[in-house]
């Protein structure tokens, strides 16, 4: 029988194995997903020297559906977005007699913040969740053996398409955001607060510096690379049938958010401070 002791110590134990097995997967992954990643440069740069080039009709149709079919929820969430601003702000700032300079708060807040945040979440439950289920499907019907038996490199005909297209389409998608939110906050404050639209707009463009919306532009670009990384690897680690594909599409989306969340927190304290 064992003694009280012994039983703490099993559970101390016991608990440390759980870590030590989970940072180790972690650790793994990591590794997984920077090869994968290096990979992919690797044929976007010499697939043609190779013989096996990046299709750009792959990159376009991931770009098609990723960016285009996206412009209609990115469009309706961002002006709800650039309309609450406005509306929280306004608030805020009446306490303080000060409800004029609300314009400030809406530019910076949306274009460093808000626009590429709501985007790449958006993106990652959209498009990288598709991108798992779609590796996962087909890694459950060997389809990406296959590829490889046939002397096609799996990471140049399903990772690069999709790296690139969603690299390219997400800064995009969050200059859109940028400028329908603003757009949507400008309408909410001159007519709350009788300015004109122009007097708005002059306003923003004065505020608003070239740093500001690289800033954002460059962690929408992050957070593009981060969601496709998390779809594929979640996608090529699928077993168990259709429910490990459900499985697996799901962590994939809650990885992927928790990944940009994170990161955005990062991206702000280092380039702010």
């Amino acid at each position: 029988m064992d003694r009280p002791g012994d039983f703490r110590v099993n559970a101390v134990q016991r608990i440390l194995e759980r870590v030590g097995r989970a940072t180790v997967g972690a650790v793994a992954e990591f590794g997984y997903a920077a090869s994968l990643l290096g990979e992919a440069v690797f044929w976007l740069v010499m697939g043609r020297q190779r013989g096996q080039p990046v299709r750009l009709a792959a990159i376009v149709a991931q770009a098609v559906e990723i960016g285009i079919n996206a412009v209609p929820i990115i469009t309706t969430l961002s002006a709800t977005i650039g309309v609450m601003l406005a509306i929280q702000g306004i608030y805020t700032l009446r306490t303080f007699g000060a409800e004029t300079r609300v314009t400030v708060g809406i530019a910076l807040s949306s274009v460093r913040e808000f626009s590429p945040l709501i985007t790449g979440i958006l993106v990652a439950g959209r498009s990288g969740s598709a991108l798992a289920a779609r590796l996962g499907t087909m890694r459950i019907n060997q389809e990406i053996d296959s590829l490889t038996v046939m002397g096609i490199s799996p990471v140049r005909f399903l990772v690069t398409p999709a790296l690139v297209a969603m690299t390219v389409m997400v800064p995009l998608l969050t200059l859109w955001a940028d400028l329908v939110a603003l757009f949507a906050a400008g309408l909410y404050v001159s007519a709350d607060l009788e300015i004109s639209l122009a007097a708005y707009t002059d306003e923003v463009i004065n505020l608003l510096k070239v740093n500001d919306l690289m800033h954002g532009l460059s962690k929408a670009a992050i957070f593009a690379v981060l969601v496709t990384l998390v779809g594929v690897l979640n996608g090529s680690s699928v077993t168990g049938g259709a429910e490990g594909v459900g499985r697996m599409t799901t962590r994939s989306v809650v990885q992927a958010i928790s990944a940009i969340i994170v990161t955005d927190m990062i991206f702000a304290f280092a380039v702010t401070r």
